[in-house]
């Protein structure tokens, strides 16, 4: 096992494309490290970097104590796990596991030994000797990580190795693969787009977006405090509600208003956010998590912290209630939205106002078309800077 450290990583092609610019991360001794972000990010180019499958444009790469910047692949000693499995289709999957044992020319006993510890600890004992066309998509990934694993390398590298499974399949390899990496505790850098995966499955997850390493930290702290509108919006699903108001402060009350409703921010928000009392008379990013929203009828209304509005569309998921109502604001896109909006004609705003989505409680009889009071729980406002975008804190 080792630490890995990156440091100034970039990256640019031939034909000027940039693709990583100023990466910096420590990946400490048996972390599991997530990268995540939307396509095109740079997340996969980064990893392959750290492989040595991609030339570094400038940067410095170390795994354990040894700079591998001009190091080849073979001799880095990391194992990389892909989207495809490449498993060899003529070979069991005992040799398929043991196949870069192999390759090193070790004895076969110690071979097999090894490849059946490795199958024991990814259940696949009872499958060794079939062909990876005997097996489902959930047994071949197993394999491919079994491959890795019996090489007994510094590191894992994963990109995107859940992304050939169904819905179901995945969420079972997701904890698979946390308690696989859990048991031999070797650092793993995890690549993926969504963002789900990389929630529930990294002690870190770093978020990237046009190259750039946006926000890095343990998944509740991106989600509790997100550095910026984009991992506001990109973290969480559904996605932060993100609207544009003013700021009003007046007999040292602040306030900001929803359409024909005022809003007010508590005090224990202000004393987390001593910077938001600068924006007095100016407009600033207001962010709600939609399960900071609830039925009034089921919480109790509170004034300075209702909005009424009427029920737009109605989704029974079962463990909760998503409920989209209009408001009269502004709705606040990320480069990314607006991107959607222009590529599919989404709509981001009803006839009367901007969508809001509220999480609420099973509980509620909310039905289309009906007006309804929601309470918000203020004290988990967020506040983001409109030129900069970034939150609004010291």
């Amino acid at each position: 096992m080792a630490a890995i450290a990156i440091e100034h990583l970039g990256k640019t092609y031939a034909d000027g494309t940039r693709a990583v610019t100023d990466l910096n991360l420590d990946i400490m001794d048996g972390e599991f490290l997530v990268l995540v972000g939307p396509s095109g990010c740079g997340k996969t180019t980064a990893l392959r970097m750290i492989a040595g499958l991609e030339e570094i444009s400038e940067g410095t790469i170390r795994i354990g104590d040894r700079e591998v910047n001009n190091v080849p692949a073979r001799d880095r000693d990391v194992a990389m796990v892909f989207q495809s499995y490449a498993l060899y289709p003529h070979l069991t999957v005992h040799e398929n596991i043991g196949f870069g044992l192999t390759l090193r020319k070790m004895k076969k006993p110690d071979i097999d030994k090894r490849v059946r510890e490795v199958a024991e600890i990814l259940e696949l004992t009872d499958h060794l000797d079939r062909k990876p066309r005997q097996l489902s998509g959930g047994q071949r990934q197993r394999v491919a990580m079994g491959r890795a694993i019996v090489r007994e390398p510094q590191a894992f590298l994963m990109d995107e190795p859940l992304s050939n499974l169904d819905a179901k399949l995945r969420v079972q390899m997701r904890a698979q693969i946390a308690r696989i990496q859990r048991d031999l505790g070797v650092t793993t850098t995890y690549v993926t787009h969504d963002q789900t995966e990389a929630m529930t499955l990294g002690d870190r997850v770093a978020v990237m977006r046009g190259g750039l390493l946006q926000q890095v930290g343990p998944p509740q702290t991106l989600y509790e405090q997100p550095a910026n509108l984009f991992v506001a919006g990109f973290i969480g699903s559904p996605g932060m509600n993100l609207i544009s108001t003013t700021l009003t402060v007046d007999g040292g009350k602040t306030t900001f208003g929803i359409g024909d409703t005022t809003l007010e921010v508590p005090e224990s928000v202000l004393h987390q956010r001593p910077a938001l009392r600068n924006y007095a008379g100016k407009q600033v990013a207001v962010g709600i998590r939609p399960e900071d929203m609830e039925d009034a009828e089921i919480v109790g209304d509170e004034p300075g912290a209702t909005l009424t509005s009427v029920a737009d569309l109605v989704e029974a998921m079962g463990s909760d209630v998503m409920v989209h109502f209009p408001v009269q604001a502004e709705a606040v896109l990320t480069e990314e939205q607006k991107q959607l909006v222009d590529e599919t004609g989404a709509a981001v705003a009803g006839t009367s106002g901007t969508v809001l989505v509220g999480r609420f409680s099973p509980r509620t009889r909310v039905y289309v078309g009906q007006p309804i009071k929601v309470r918000i729980d203020t004290a988990r406002l967020h506040f983001f800077d409109l030129q900069t975008g970034k939150s609004v804190w010291d």
